[in-house]
């Protein structure tokens, strides 16, 4: 993980000289992971070169609802969001904590880590950057770190990419976390498609940056090309699908949680958990113990999990949150008002996909709207909570 010092220097990277990028990462030992189409969806997998890019692919997003579509282009990164997001590559699914094996009259126990590899993540966008600062606020910055996730954050090169197109369940600029990339990047690539040209505006972020793009073919950018690709930008801010009113939020939520409006969703709510599971901040685990039928060998596994599930807050003698109600709001709460309490922002970064992915369409923005509303005419019950 380099020291993220964006220089302010803009070049232009040509679209065929990309391959260079990705050769000169290679030869530097990274594996490089970014989007590619498999399974009627642009997923994060690992890539063998340029060719793997969604190029010409877009996506079209609502709640509920996703599906891929052909565009009259060859743009490399014309999408919203991937279905998952980089969360998957710094947090395993599932991981062995330790392993014991019986020796003697005692255990002999192997804390021991696979070899890491080096990754260089291709096209992030500034609402995941963001959303990996805030995992590196719980795992790195945090009283307690975890070695696993610091050893994979700290392999990382950053190529995030400047939003083009805005999803339909899109509300980052509402939450100040894009569409353009600020900081945690160490390139950081705009693209532009003209009539006869295609190009990348590239902005170096760290000294680990600078040092690898030195090696890629560029020139300096000229002012009608830093206007091109501004433009991008601020045209895909003003096509945002979505839009959240944050003021106050964290009191808002305080002071509503016995609002009518949690018996509405909780009503169309499957505590499906899916919004959890795409969410790139959402970090829950489960720990379990297993031995085999010998007694000879134990190992603790550390699993995600979701707070939607009956189990996730059983305590001896029955779960705290046993109806979908309480497992909702204790969701959206913790993401717009708690979480700020623990970790001084926001747990949500407006990527949309806890509303695209969700079956039956619930969105965050609407139900924090609807219980804005209502207070007009269901005056909340119990009295703003104090920071602690």
């Amino acid at each position: 993980m380099g020291q993220f010092i964006p220089l302010g220097d803009k070049l232009v990277l040509e679209s065929q000289d990309l391959q260079r990028l990705f050769d000169v990462l290679k030869e530097r030992g990274y594996r490089i992971l970014g989007p590619t189409v498999r399974d009627r969806a642009i997923v994060y997998d690992e890539l063998g070169s340029v060719a793997d890019l969604p190029a010409g692919w877009t996506d079209d997003q609502n709640g509920g609802s996703y599906r891929i579509r052909r565009r009259s282009d060859e743009a490399l990164f014309a999408y919203a969001s991937s279905p998952h997001s980089w969360k998957k590559f710094l947090l395993e699914p599932q991981t062995t904590v330790w392993q014991a094996e019986r020796s003697g009259s005692g255990f002999q126990v192997d804390q021991g880590r696979a070899q890491l590899h080096k990754s260089a993540l291709i096209g992030v966008r500034s609402c995941d950057l963001h959303a990996i600062e805030i995992q590196d606020r719980v795992f790195i910055t945090a009283d307690q770190v975890d070695p696993s996730y610091k050893s994979r954050r700290e392999n990382l090169f950053i190529v995030a990419v400047n939003c083009g197109q805005a999803g339909g369940t899109c509300f980052c600029s509402s939450m100040k976390t894009g569409p353009k990339a600020s900081s945690a990047f160490d390139l950081a690539l705009t693209e532009v498609i003209e009539t006869n040209r295609h190009y990348f505006l590239v902005e170096i972020g760290s000294a680990l940056g600078e040092q690898a793009f030195s090696e890629v073919p560029s020139r300096e950018a000229r002012a009608d090309e830093k206007d091109a690709a501004d433009n991008v930008v601020a045209e895909c801010a003003r096509r945002m699908g979505r839009v959240m009113d944050t003021a106050e939020i964290k009191e808002l939520l305080y002071r509503n949680y016995n609002n009518p409006r949690w018996d509405d969703v909780a009503s169309r709510c499957l505590t499906c958990g899916n919004c959890t599971m795409v969410c790139p901040t959402c970090f829950c685990t489960t720990v379990e113990d297993f031995t085999d039928l010998s007694g000879k060998h134990a190992e603790r596994r550390r699993r995600m999990d979701v707070c939607f599930t009956m189990d996730f807050s059983y305590i001896h003698g029955g779960s705290i949150r046993s109806t979908a109600r309480a497992r909702y709001r204790q969701w959206i709460t913790h993401k717009l008002a708690t979480w700020i309490d623990q970790f001084g922002v926001s747990g949500c970064v407006g990527c949309g996909r806890c509303i695209t992915w969700c079956p039956v369409g619930i969105d965050i923005t609407e139900e924090t709207r609807a219980i804005r509303e209502s207070e007009l005419s269901h005056p909340a019950v119990i009295p703003p909570r104090r920071n602690a």
